[in-house]
């Protein structure tokens, strides 16, 4: 049997160990932080569970749903029947909508993009185009990496109005980049995938309980009956080749996987051992968001979410009930600001001066209600930096020493940072692991309902 570290307890470590242990390996788990979850969990206070950011996901997300189903938590979110996306402005009255009907991709979005309340006319017509080109784009070609999402969109005819209210509603919290600074193919893995090439792909899912409780809870669980030793509060400080193996502190193993941050990976890899260019985690870098939390002293929103345009609000949540409800009709909302570089260090005082007034233009019911409560969760290093020419900054799962391996949203999923791409990066590593094992027996690595032998 053998014997598997990995380092590293959010969704990439979760997923790869329990895909390993799932093939016969003895699989350790090693994780820094007190509890698993990574940058999705959750925390107590003054009764309410918060979870530190505001993540969903889409119907196009498969590896993150096989693994909310290998969690045994499935029934513990809530994905849309159809897309629709209600989408209010800090100016104006009213609420457009991005929503899906029953045709064929890319016509499903059509009659959605065409009253688009937001966009004029001619914007709207321009927008068409724009999608049917973005569909053209070749997202796997190393050119396309190179180009900025933005110099693309105004090559094709997207003006500023456009953007603000349409490509970047979506770029942004996907990316957590600002168009000008995202890759173009990045950007386009988000739009094809997710909204050009199948109809229902962009549904949106949304966890019903607090994250931790989805996914660090969840984990320890299945992983404790898949027999994966979880040891916490343990982080691994070197990593050193030995017989044909690798020794972590007093542990010997036959494979290591890294599911840890990039700067943390570059700490611990050995010279030479990933095909990118040397300074690439601090080229990588990182991007932060913002997460405002709101308690207002009676129902301000009525729907589980809010896009904004004409506004510093980017998307507001309904958390009231993922927190744990109280009596006297509270309302708990969550404000999330990706891409936020230019908030990151404000004093709590002033984005409450900036996003309190701000919600209250946007959410007509919250004018003359009462704010109970303001703090602010930060999240410095949320993601990498998906800007042009990043592709090469990607390592791949296999490294060049024999069992090692890479796991991440970092890692060269061709997705940006999401949920989606940390589960991906866990299964690639697995299937790393199993391709170095292969010795005397094809070992079984099982996605889904399909085993697929190595």
């Amino acid at each position: 049997m053998r014997r598997v570290a990995v380092v590293g307890g959010g969704l990439a470590g979760i997923t790869a160990a329990l895909q390993l242990a799932d093939a016969g390996c003895a699989v350790v788990l090693l994780e820094g932080r007190p509890k698993l979850g990574g940058l999705t969990h959750s925390f107590e206070r003054d009764g309410r569970w918060i979870d530190n950011g505001q993540h969903v996901f889409l119907r196009c997300c498969t590896s993150y749903l096989r693994l909310l189903d290998r969690l045994g938590v499935r029934d513990q979110v809530h994905l849309q029947r159809r897309l629709d996306v209600p989408v209010r402005s800090g100016r104006r009255p009213g609420v457009g909508r991005i929503r899906r009907n029953e045709l064929p991709a890319p016509l499903h979005l059509g009659p959605a993009l065409a009253s688009y309340r937001w966009l004029s006319l001619v914007e709207r017509v321009a927008a068409a185009s724009g999608a049917l080109a973005m569909g053209r784009v070749d997202r796997t070609a190393p050119e396309t990496d190179l180009q900025s999402f933005g110099n693309w969109l105004a090559a094709h005819g997207q003006d500023a109005r456009a953007v603000e209210a349409l490509w970047e509603l979506i770029g942004i919290a996907t990316l957590n980049a600002r168009a000008d600074e995202a890759s173009l193919a990045v950007a386009a893995t988000v739009f094809q995938l997710g909204l050009l090439e199948q109809s229902d792909a962009a549904d949106i899912g949304w966890s019903l309980v607090p994250l931790q409780q989805l996914h660090g809870d969840a984990a320890t669980r299945a992983l404790a009956a898949a027999g994966v030793a979880v040891r916490v509060r343990a982080r691994v400080r070197a990593l050193n080749e030995q017989d044909g193996g690798w020794c972590i502190e007093s542990g010997r193993y036959d494979d290591v996987v890294l599911a840890v941050p990039p700067t943390e990976a570059a700490r611990l890899l050995p010279d030479g051992a990933v095909d990118v260019p040397a300074g690439w985690a601090e080229a990588l870098g990182s991007s932060p968001i913002v997460n405002a939390h709101v308690v207002f002293d009676r129902k301000v929103l009525d729907e589980p979410f809010v896009a904004g345009v004409d506004s510093p609000l980017q998307w507001v949540f309904d958390r009231t009930v993922q927190c744990g409800e109280r009596a006297g009709g509270e309302q708990y909302v969550a404000v999330s600001l990706s891409a936020a570089d230019e908030l990151i260090d404000s004093p709590v005082a002033d984005l409450r001066d900036l996003l309190v007034p701000a919600l209250r233009r946007l959410l007509p019911a919250a004018a003359d209600a009462r704010v109970k409560e303001f703090f602010v969760t930060r999240e410095r290093h949320a993601t990498f930096r998906p800007a042009p020419g990043s592709g090469r900054l990607r390592p791949a799962a296999t490294t060049s020493r024999p069992g090692l391996h890479l796991a991440g949203a970092w890692t060269a999923t061709g997705w940006p940072a999401t949920m989606e791409s940390a589960a991906r990066s866990g299964e690639a590593a697995a299937a790393s692991v199993l391709r170095h094992t292969l010795t005397t027996r094809p070992a079984r690595l099982v996605l889904g309902s399909e085993d697929v032998v190595l």
